[in-house]
């Protein structure tokens, strides 16, 4: 099974607020090595789109695709929007199982970097 990484935010007018996550995107990649499947996208008022994004991955050969949403709470849109949006992408390929990470912000690790931005 090859996975693919689609991590999403909400989406901006501003091209400087996307870019944002398409550096982070790329720092991913570079970490899972150059053949990672990782694509950025947006849920609205940017491209790609979510649905844009997923159709890449599998495109480039993702059998499997996990959603990450890249926001720090688990509000509205991390738990109803993503996975909303994630289920309709994924009703065009159907052999592509996908699944929806929880939202960053619960997380131990987040915790500790808010900790070393604190003594930063």
């Amino acid at each position: 099974m090859t996975q693919g990484l689609l991590l999403v935010d909400h989406g901006s007018r501003r091209a400087s607020a996307n870019a944002l996550l398409d550096e982070v995107a790329e720092r991913v990649r570079a970490k899972l090595g150059e053949r990672a499947l990782v694509e950025p996208a947006h849920m609205e008022l940017a491209e790609p789109t979510l649905a844009q994004a997923f159709s890449r991955l599998v495109e480039r050969g993702a059998t499997e695709v996990v959603v990450v949403p890249y926001f720090l709470s688990p509000g509205r849109h991390a738990t109803e929007d993503v996975p909303r949006l994630a289920r309709e992408a994924a009703a065009a390929f159907p052999g592509v199982p996908h699944r929806v990470a929880p939202p960053l912000g619960p997380h131990d690790l987040l915790d500790q970097l808010v900790l070393v931005r604190f003594r930063e």
